[in-house]
C-alpha cells in the first residue's frame, strides 16, 4: 500500500510502466543539483526534502518542501533537461524512484498521472506564493511556527533533527534570529528543542502561533488530489 498521494491514485497499470524502485533517503541525501541532469523522478513515501536556490556565496534559501504528497522533479515531465536547483533530503525517509523516460512516457498518456501532476505543480505554486508572501508580511516567530509545522506534516513525525544553523538557512535568516524565536517557542512550551533535535509538544498551540499561511498551504498540499474529483478514477 502506497502512502504517496500520486502513487495511491493509480492503477497498477501505471504503477507498472513508471518502473518504480525503492530508494532510501539519507540526511543530505542529494536528489537535484543545479546545471546535471534530471534522470530520476522521485515520490517520497517517508521523511522530507527541501528545494533550495543557491547563492554565489554558497547560501541557500529554502523555496519548496516535499513530503509524502510530492513528485520531485517533476520540471522533467515538462522538458526540463537539466535542473535548477538543489534538492535533498532534510528528514531521512524512503520512497521510489522512476527513470524520467518512463515518467515522461505516461505524463504524455494524457491520463491520470499526468493530472495528478499538473494539480501538483499547481499546489507548489501555490505554496511558494504563499511563503513569498508570508516573509513580506509576518513575523519571524509566525513564520518559524508556520515552517515547523509544514515539516511536521510532510514527515508526519513531531520529532525531527534540525540544527538552528541548517533552519537559518532554510528560512533565509541568522541563526541568532533562529534561536530568538525558537527560544519564544519553548518558553511558551509549544516545541522542545535539545542538541540539535526538534519535538513539537503542542501542535494545536503552535498552530494558534503560526500565521493563516500555514493552514492556506497544509489545504492545498492536503487536498489536490481531490480537486474537480471527477478526473481521478
Amino acid at each position: 500500500m502506497f502512502k504517496n498521494t500520486v502513487l495511491k491514485a493509480l492503477g497498477d497499470d501505471v504503477i507498472e510502466r513508471l518502473k518504480l524502485r525503492p530508494v532510501t533517503f539519507a540526511v543530505q541525501h542529494e536528489l537535484e543539483y543545479p546545471g546535471t541532469p534530471i534522470d530520476k523522478i522521485y515520490f517520497v513515501e517517508e521523511g522530507m526534502a527541501s528545494m533550495t536556490v543557491t547563492f554565489y556565496d554558497g547560501t541557500q534559501v529554502e523555496v519548496g518542501m516535499f513530503g509524502c504528497e510530492s513528485i520531485i522533479g517533476i520540471s522533467a515531465l515538462m522538458g526540463t533537461k537539466q535542473s535548477l536547483n538543489r534538492a535533498y533530503t532534510q528528514i531521512a525517509g524512503k520512497g521510489y524512484s522512476s527513470p524520467v523516460e518512463q515518467a515522461r512516457r505516461e505524463f504524455a498518456r494524457g491520463e491520470v498521472f499526468q493530472m495528478l501532476a499538473l494539480r501538483y505543480v499547481q499546489v507548489q505554486l501555490v505554496q511558494s506564493m504563499q511563503s513569498a508572501a508570508c516573509n513580506a508580511r509576518h513575523n519571524f516567530e509566525q513564520r518559524l511556527a508556520r515552517w515547523l509545522l509544514i515539516c511536521a506534516d510532510r514527515a508526519h513525525s513531531e520529532t525531527f533533527e534540525m540544527s538552528q544553523e541548517y533552519m537559518a538557512q532554510m528560512l533565509g535568516t541568522t541563526r541568532s534570529t533562529i534561536s530568538i524565536a525558537a527560544g519564544k517557542l519553548k518558553e511558551l512550551r509549544l516545541v522542545e528543542y535539545t542538541r540539535g533535535v526538534v519535538r513539537i509538544i503542542n501542535p494545536a498551540g503552535l498552530e494558534n502561533v503560526a500565521c493563516e499561511c500555514y493552514r492556506v498551504i497544509k489545504y492545498h498540499l492536503d487536498n489536490y488530489d481531490g480537486f474537480d474529483s471527477r478526473v481521478v478514477s
